[in-house]
């Protein structure tokens, strides 16, 4: 660490989550009064210094959250109210805006001003005179009643670019009133690194108070505009968790902390919390019904996952060839992918991970032959680990079949009142005896699913606990083949005692991609189940089965 470094390292950034306020406002989000809590608490135990509650004069949800978050013990958070300036002729006393902020309680208020002429003449008509007045009354009245403000200086960066001397004149009547930060917000998110940071540059040198940045992402911006106001002298960002926001969203937080940290030497959080991030952020796309980004910086599942075979092969000989910062540093794990673009060093890697240390130069050429054999078939083992392990485990002789089929037979049936239902009949084989059962479903995968696990349970009692959790389908189109002739690539997900595994299957014929990736399921529960038993066995100790 240079010595630039080290002395970045003795400033704090003060952190400012939005996510329940600003974030809220992406579309097909509503957040809840309980997702509200549960996120607040997530992000108090993170450390993250304000948490902004919600708007408390607009909706009686917000309302109910500040107080509720009034009977709460926060550990390191400030509960943070949002809300503007007061109205134009009005004073702040009688002002229902300001007084609903004073009834939310909170320790520290986000008030907002406008800080670009267009805005004051188009939106608010009223003169500059007036517009600097509402600011300094707002936030004065604000900490007569003993509140942290902090001024948000609303479309500052276009505001500036359009009349500094104005947007200036702005925040001069916050610092006057005696606001505790100055946020400069780019609202519309057009602005550049470039500019915010010799915007940010000079409005440190001119003010000698705590400097924040708000920046949206419309310009896909948004967390390098947050790192150029730091580096310009911002001690203060604002933003969301996963960048949740209106339109293109917020800086995300889960990606602007990592970058001021690791690369750029300033403290943010302690080291065993920035290790938690990766679950942060999954723990708020969870709470907001969204799907994550695989691909999604720092702690997507596959920000640290390779897959050309050359890259892997560095990666075994140095992390550092193909990976910018330690995964483990963000809570984050290093992914190594099985394709037919996968060299030795991939399956070799991928086999380490799975125990097969001994394997022959032989072996590990026949299991990539193997993949690449497959995967021209269609088969693909990125997201199928549990298939890729019984690949192996069969490409060495060890089988992995713990029952065969001797046939199965599938219908599904609409009667006159369009209800719509499935039956399989199966026929399984395990060490001599056959078992031979049906069962329904809503579809004819759940119906076969439910048929296998009715036969083999007889046998195997603990496939009881298994459950089918994901079903995806894929065309896969060949030359020469379109529509209903194409194969199908099938992925399935399995569950047990809150350990999954996914397996894949391929054919012209869904029900028999469906009934191959069915069997790796249950196979691979079985391989790792009789593992566990044998390793218990040989240890003396109690056959309890804990996957």
């Amino acid at each position: 660490m240079g010595t630039e470094k080290v002395k970045k390292a003795n400033v704090s950034i003060k952190l400012f989550d939005t996510t329940l306020r600003d974030g809220s406002q992406r579309e097909k989000i509503n957040f809840s009064l309980a997702d509200k809590l549960a996120v607040s608490s997530i992000l108090d135990e993170f450390g993250m210094d304000y948490i902004e509650g919600g708007w408390p004069g607009a909706n009686p949800k917000d309302a109910d959250f500040f107080k509720s978050a009034a009977q709460r013990n926060w550990k390191n958070s400030k509960i943070v109210a949002f809300g503007s300036t007061r109205r134009k002729n009005q004073p702040p006393e009688k002002d229902k805006n300001l007084n609903a902020l004073l009834k939310a309680e909170t320790p520290a208020v986000s008030i907002f001003g406008k800080s670009w002429r267009l805005h004051i003449q188009s939106a608010l008509k009223v003169c500059a005179e007036e517009n600097l007045q509402m600011v300094y009354d707002s936030i004065n009245f604000m900490l007569k009643h003993g509140r942290e403000v902090i001024f948000d200086a609303e479309h500052f960066f276009d505001g500036y670019k359009d009349d500094p001397e104005f947007a200036v004149n702005v925040l001069s009547a916050a610092v006057q009133a005696g606001a505790g930060t100055i946020v400069l917000c780019d609202t519309n998110g057009g602005s550049t690194p470039f500019e915010v940071y010799e915007i940010t540059k000079n409005i440190c040198e001119m003010f000698d108070i705590e400097i924040g940045i708000h920046a949206h992402n419309d310009s896909d911006l948004a967390v390098a505009n947050s790192l150029s106001a730091v580096e310009a002298g911002a001690r203060h960002v604002q933003g969301t968790i996963n960048g949740l926001g209106e339109r293109c969203g917020n800086a995300n937080l889960i990606s602007v902390i990592p970058n001021l940290q690791l690369k750029m030497g300033y403290f943010c959080v302690p080291e065993y919390k920035l290790k938690t991030l990766t679950d942060i952020s999954a723990l708020v796309n969870e709470i907001a019904n969204i799907v994550p980004r695989n691909e999604t910086p720092f702690v997507g599942t596959s920000a640290f996952a390779h897959k050309g075979g050359v890259h892997v092969s560095a990666v075994m000989k140095n992390p550092a060839t193909y990976e910018h910062i330690n995964p483990d540093f963000v809570g984050n794990k290093r992914r190594v992918l099985i394709s037919d673009l996968s060299g030795k060093s991939n399956v070799q890697y991928k086999m380490s991970e799975l125990g097969f240390e001994n394997l022959s130069a032989e072996q590990s050429r026949i299991v990539v032959e193997r993949i690449k054999q497959l995967e021209n078939k269609g088969y693909s083992y990125e997201a199928a680990d549990a298939s890729f392990e019984l690949l192996v485990h069969n490409s060495i002789n060890q089988t992995t079949a713990f029952f065969t089929l001797s046939g199965f037979r599938q219908f599904t049936e609409k009667n006159a009142d369009g209800d719509l239902w499935s039956e399989a009949s199966i026929r399984v084989e395990v060490n001599g005896e056959v078992e031979h059962t049906a069962a329904s479903g809503n579809g004819p995968v759940n119906a076969l699913d439910n048929a296998l696990r009715k036969a083999l349970v007889r046998f195997y009692p603990e496939i009881a606990g298994v459950k089918l959790i994901d079903f995806k389908v894929r065309v896969i189109n060949e030359a020469g083949k379109k529509g209903t002739a194409s194969k199908v690539r099938v992925l399935i997900q399995m569950m047990c005692r809150e350990k999954s595994w996914s397996t894949v299957g391929v054919s012209e014929n869904i029900i028999e991609a469906s009934w191959q990736a069915l069997v790796d399921s249950y196979n691979y529960f079985l391989l790792k189940k009789i593992n566990k038993i044998n390793v218990e066995v040989t240890n003396n100790e109690t056959q309890s089965i804990n996957f």
